[in-house]
């Protein structure tokens, strides 16, 4: 990799197999309810946890973010999250973004993101002032709907009444990339580190 060169990157925790498909079903169930073309789905293998967002970064920092991660999990075992709930930032009534949130074990979720954010913020990643809210993002409603066609997205989610939809370990996190296309991020792992066990 040259010196010069970016890489929009972020840390995040992948998503096994079987949630993919329980996310994909829930999208599937939104997807008849809503009008075509409000809202943008995020491919259903392209859904994670992220932990921190760093953009555009040069290449060459690569290693120094590896290396940050590594320290942020010492110390850090493995531990359950589920997949849960669906709601809208920032709310059903003007939503932007549709998710499934999180459950389990949030109190070591919480430390391991505040680990992410403690070692990675003297690499030049400011912390995010906003509090941590996980979530997996099923979609985004598009800037041009209107607000009628929003507010039944905003309704399409509050009637869902989601409970769990599957549980999994957090055994690993891992540095993504992220390459914008007209039709899609494709997001691609860089790299893995695994929580000591």
């Amino acid at each position: 990799m040259s010196t010069g060169s970016t890489l929009r990157l972020f840390i995040a925790i992948e998503l096994p197999e079987p949630i993919i498909r329980a996310l994909a079903e829930v999208q599937e169930q939104l997807r008849n309810r809503v009008p075509q073309g409000i809202v943008r789905w995020t491919r259903p293998t392209g859904i994670h946890l992220t932990l921190k967002f760093l953009g555009e970064t040069p290449s060459h920092r690569k290693a120094a973010i590896e290396t940050g991660i590594a320290k942020a999990v010492s110390g850090i075992g493995p531990f359950t999250l589920t997949a849960e709930g669906a709601g809208c930032f920032p709310n059903t009534r003007k939503p932007r973004v549709v998710w499934v949130g999180m459950g389990g074990e949030m109190d070591a979720l919480s430390t391991l993101q505040k680990a992410v954010e403690r070692e990675i913020a003297p690499l030049g990643f400011p912390t995010e002032s906003r509090p941590f809210k996980p979530h997996l993002t099923l979609g985004r409603v598009n800037r041009r709907a209107s607000r009628e066609d929003a507010a039944i997205v905003g309704q399409a989610v509050a009637d869902l009444r989601l409970g769990e939809i599957g549980r999994f370990v957090v055994a690993g996190i891992s540095l993504m990339r992220s390459r914008l296309r007209p039709d899609g991020a494709i997001y691609t792992q860089l790299s893995y580190v695994p929580l000591e066990r």
